[in-house]
């Protein structure tokens, strides 16, 4: 792949396809919900075959930013934010359980809880990261962050 790229030629018909794998996927909670859900029922449909559910787990890092359930209920005042907060969560608490859950039952998958900021700036000041490792056979591999996400 890396000869691939190296003797790339614009103007040439491809004639080979290189593979990208991102070092993690990011996720808004409108789509990331149902992605976990999925991962749940994959879990029960290996259990119901007699395989092991711990074996269904995101390939790759995945985080999910909770961002898309604020709604404006009180503003004007120092503790309208807090007051939105609360309201937040007691309007979303059987989503934000679940997710929970899922934090806790897949590895490589992480929660950001809501009221933290927007998608884009929370993976910006706090998820990206500048380059991953990763122990190979052949010892340390280092590759740049490079997503993908809804």
């Amino acid at each position: 792949d890396v000869l691939a790229v190296l003797n790339w030629d614009a103007k040439a018909k491809p004639d080979h396809e290189i593979a990208f794998r991102p070092a993690r996927v990011l996720l808004q909670d409108f789509t990331g919900v149902p992605a976990v859900v999925d991962l749940a029922v994959m879990r029960d449909a290996i259990k119901d075959l007699g395989g092991d559910p711990d074996k269904i787990n995101p390939l790759l890092p995945a985080d999910l930013v909770i961002d898309h359930s604020v709604q404006v209920d009180k503003f004007g005042t120092p503790t309208a934010f807090s007051e939105n907060a609360e309201i937040e969560i007691a309007r979303n608490r059987e989503r934000y359980v679940f997710l929970r859950w899922g934090q806790k039952a897949f590895e490589n998958f992480r929660v950001v809880p809501p009221d933290t900021g927007i998608v884009h700036q929370v993976n910006l000041e706090y998820l990206a990261q500048v380059a991953f490792t990763k122990e190979t056979a052949d010892g340390t591999e280092v590759y740049p962050d490079s997503l993908v996400g809804t």
